[in-house]
């Protein structure tokens, strides 16, 4: 082959290649790989991890549960001053709401932003959450957990006297609170 050739056929082989990566990274493919994106507005907070956001189209709300953190229930020391702060940052809020997955409780699983901060990481930062754990492995905000327990943050504040518990090992001793 001549070089022309060659480089036409290079030329072609990578025009290929990148029509091909921008249309699996098109909104239609994106659902398959990629957490889906909308903007709604928070309506209400649950607790410190979950909130019900209204689609941008109305309609009835979508619950939505936080991924990579979680918070204290509700009927545990703190669960009501972690809603209470999510609740000043959110609600009546747009955010944007990345997610695919659903929960055992009908919940979507998705990453919120507000004003292009994920709201889990800050709900993390502020001592207000823990970073998911599963297992053996610390989650995603592990690093903004452990400098809200170095700055004595939130739930890890040393004033109340008491030691927070992690809202799984609560679950499991006194099962889940009643919303």
């Amino acid at each position: 082959m001549k070089p022309s050739t060659v480089n036409v056929k290079v030329s072609f082989f990578a025009a290929g290649v990148f029509a091909a990566v921008i249309a699996w990274s098109s909104p239609v493919c994106a659902t398959a790989r990629t957490p889906v994106g909308w903007t709604g507005v928070v309506t209400y907070v649950i607790d410190g991890d979950t909130v019900r956001v209204r689609p941008p189209g109305g309609g009835k709300p979508v619950t939505v549960r936080i991924s990579g953190i979680d918070a204290p229930e509700i009927c545990q020391p703190g669960g009501p001053r972690s809603r209470d702060v999510l609740k000043k940052r959110t609600l009546g809020q747009r955010v944007a709401v990345h997610g695919t997955r659903h929960d055992d409780y009908g919940r979507l699983l998705a990453r919120l932003l507000v004003d292009g901060d994920d709201l889990g990481q800050w709900m993390v930062g502020q001592g207000q959450a823990w970073s998911y754990r599963d297992r053996s492995q610390t989650g995603p905000y592990a690093l903004e957990q452990s400098h809200a327990q170095a700055a004595g943050l939130g739930l890890f504040s040393r004033t109340s006297g008491l030691r927070p518990v992690y809202p799984g090992v609560f679950r499991k001793r006194h099962g889940r609170c009643q919303h």
